[in-house]
């Protein structure tokens, strides 16, 4: 398992992502991950649709409470030819009770805790610092055929990501299948 360091910072010091690197155009690695109601979900369950992949560190701060709730907006408009797929360390029943807070009802909140194969395989989990164990901030979009189309690691894990050019992949994706 590789060890990526400096990608990306937390409030400004850089810290190491592990794990392997996933490339646009390359087929997107298998994961399984926890739904609320504790089911074991996997990427292939949603193939078929665009799929939006939202790794955040935890729901329960500002950043990714705002990054979800965007995500669950946006999400709603591209119909159901796709989905965004939340994923963070947070237990299940942690996201289960932020969901239902937020009315979040366009996206599904997946638990990388257990088995923690999503943030390894996509190379977004925290290696060191004071957030060590957490996944990284990241957006991709997986095509209708399971290629990644689209990536953004975001820099600086305080930081939003670019919403617009993530809706505008997916936005394409669904107009062309």
């Amino acid at each position: 398992m590789s060890d990526r360091k400096g990608l990306v910072t937390f409030k400004g010091s850089p810290i190491t992502l592990r794990g392997g690197e996933v490339k646009v155009g390359a087929k997107a690695p298998k994961f399984s991950a926890l739904a609320n109601d504790l089911s074991v979900k996997t990427l292939a369950d949603y193939q078929g649709k665009v799929v939006i992949i939202s790794s955040v560190p935890s729901l329960d701060t500002g950043v990714c409470d705002t990054m979800t709730r965007r995500f669950n907006v946006e999400v709603g408009k591209l119909g159901d030819k796709a989905v965004v797929l939340t994923l963070s360390r947070d237990l299940p029943f942690a996201q289960k009770r932020w969901c239902g807070a937020a009315d979040a009802k366009n996206i599904v909140a997946l638990s990388d805790f257990r088995e923690r194969e999503f943030g390894k395989k996509y190379g977004l989990e925290i290696a060191d610092g004071p957030i060590a164990g957490l996944l990284a901030r990241a957006v991709l979009v997986v095509d209708q055929t399971g290629k990644v189309a689209y990536q953004e690691i975001v820099k600086e894990i305080a930081a939003e990501p670019n919403y617009d050019a993530a809706i505008a992949e997916a936005q394409k994706l669904v107009q062309t299948a």
